[in-house]
């Protein structure tokens, strides 16, 4: 589904996008307003996909808005002026409907929207299905070696290097640990101290503050101010003792 939102000074014009959007299987409205401060302060608050919004406006035009907005959610104008479209594609807007706006119009510039919505997630899916592994220069001049992610059990930070630990090798490479945080998948892995980042599928037990790993002497401790988020990480997986 794309979530939409309506920005229009014309109470009449957001009761007719409301209609239409109802109508249509894969929208959904997400909240409507004639303020656009107040639009831009929902946008930040919420996941909106899509936004149908009207150029002449108090405060703030559309097109100023859409400056504003920097890119956060697509964009299809609606206008009773056909002059300003030229500034609206300039601007990156999906589409441009000229009020009054038909429903087969309306139709046509929302599947514009699906089309683009469903190319973004097959490029983004692509990308992290390929994404799967880095080469990173060792201490032998010139020479790089492969890191897959399934493979790095934890890394260690020793200031201006990092020892990428996997279950076939230890690396040393020089890197900063928070470059290589921000390279690996999230969903895989975590910050756990100022020193420490580990795998999360390699996890075999926790021992107070002690994080071990499968098929490993080795263990990484877990520092104080990393145990919230690490234990909000994990609690879908937590099962029995006490409450």
């Amino acid at each position: 589904m794309i979530s939409c939102l309506i920005v229009d000074d014309e109470q009449g014009a957001i009761d007719i996008l409301k209609t239409f959007i109802d109508k249509t299987p894969f929208l959904t409205l997400a909240g409507s307003t004639s303020n656009p401060l107040e639009a831009l302060g929902i946008v930040q608050a919420q996941a909106i996909d899509l936004i149908f919004l009207d150029i002449h406006m108090p405060q703030i035009s559309g097109l100023d808005f859409m400056r504003l907005l920097d890119g956060k959610s697509r964009v299809i104008l609606t206008t009773a002026y056909s002059e300003f479209a030229l500034d609206g594609f300039e601007l990156n807007a999906l589409d441009y409907l000229l009020k009054p706006i038909s429903f087969e119009r309306f139709l046509k510039a929302a599947q514009k929207a699906l089309n683009t919505s469903m190319d973004s997630t097959a490029r983004w899916q692509s990308a992290e299905k390929e994404d799967d592994y880095i080469f990173v220069k060792t201490e032998s001049k010139g020479k790089m070696t492969k890191v897959n992610f399934d493979e790095i059990v934890f890394v260690e930070g020793m200031k201006n290097y990092v020892s990428i630990n996997t279950t076939e090798d230890r690396i040393i490479t020089l890197l900063n640990i928070k470059d290589l945080e921000d390279r690996l998948p999230p969903k895989n892995f975590m910050r756990v101290h100022k020193s420490y980042i580990v795998s999360l599928n390699k996890i075999k037990a926790l021992d107070g503050n002690q994080i071990l790993f499968k098929d490993m002497k080795a263990y990484v401790p877990l520092g104080e101010t990393y145990r919230t988020a690490f234990f909000e990480a994990l609690q879908e997986k937590v099962m029995g003792g006490r409450k």
